[in-house]
């Protein structure tokens, strides 16, 4: 019985992992998804054709094995970010080990093996000479994934929404602790995106290959100012807040004292600045989720 191909999911059990695991597995793809904690591949075992790998990806020697050793493997996607660091120049060190250092151990291990194709996870904004670390390390990042021999395509979505993510319900959350918000970046302007879309030009792109050697700018139909996606979080949950624009120190020294909060960080001074820069689409690009890939663009509304 002929093997079924397979896709090495790098970042797979994140919020839009998951939905590219689901979606490549509908499509008759075996996923390898390699992890540190089995416990988190848990809310995707449902799926038949996933093949969950206990391991650090970020040991060079253990990503080496994993690529060159999937002989049905026909693409790595690689999807690892984070939000967060500690302040340094160009940026700090998990910026560093994430954007930059394994997107480095990933084309290395890939160019050792027959696997050509790469899909990699970057940022709207992504700048080696951006405002905040987190832009910087994207941009860096990129450049690696630009600079190599391999057949890649790189994604670079606005903020992306759903059911799960990171953002809408970080500020439900933080509506739920007070009467009024101070809001640093309360103009800033961004282009939300579905992580049902997201997931899916992932897929359509993985075996066309008019994709390869292109970046594209993923947005959803609409801008928002953040007041405006904040109001939106209070109309989900029930609270509206009044909402106080910060000018910018205000909001550094705001997002300091967040920073020094116990518990997981929502909001930091590199955060402040990567808002320094609209993160929509440039003016007269077209919005590749339709243009491209034929997909009409979520509305953010499709929460309520």
């Amino acid at each position: 019985m002929r093997s079924k191909k397979s896709v090495i999911l790098i970042g797979g059990t994140g919020f839009v992992g998951r939905k590219i695991a689901a979606l490549l597995v509908a499509k008759g793809y075996s996923v390898v998804l390699p992890t540190r904690s089995l416990t988190s591949v848990k809310p995707l075992l449902v799926l038949p054709s996933l093949k969950p790998v206990q391991m650090d990806v970020h040991d060079e020697s253990q990503l080496k094995k994993l690529i060159t050793q999937e002989s049905s493997c026909v693409a790595v996607i690689n999807l690892v970010g984070v939000l967060h660091d500690s302040p340094s120049t160009p940026y700090g060190k998990n910026f560093s080990k994430n954007h930059v250092e394994l997107p480095r151990k990933v084309i290395a291990a890939m160019r050792q093996s027959p696997i050509r194709r790469l899909l990699h996870m970057s940022a709207l904004g992504a700048d080696s000479h951006g405002p905040s670390m987190y832009q910087r390390s994207k941009g860096d990042g990129e450049q690696l994934v630009k600079s190599s021999d391999l057949d890649w395509t790189i994604f670079r979505p606005s903020v992306i929404f759903g059911k799960d993510d990171n953002f809408i319900n970080l500020f439900a959350k933080l509506l739920k602790l007070t009467p009024v918000m101070p809001l640093a970046g309360y103009s800033a302007k961004f282009q939300p995106v579905s992580v049902r879309d997201v997931a899916q030009v992932f897929v359509n792109a993985l075996e066309n290959p008019k994709t390869i050697h292109q970046s594209y700018d993923l947005c959803g139909p609409k801008v928002y100012r953040l007041c405006e996606l904040v109001r939106f979080a209070g109309e989900m949950i029930g609270k509206q807040r009044l909402l106080i624009p910060l000018p910018n120190l205000l909001g550094y020294l705001q997002a300091f004292f967040i920073e020094k909060m116990p518990g997981p960080t929502l909001m930091s001074r590199d955060n402040v600045s990567s808002m320094l820069v609209d993160n929509i689409l440039p003016t007269n690009s077209p919005n590749a989720i339709r243009e491209v890939f034929g997909i009409e663009p979520e509305p953010l509304e499709s929460l309520l």
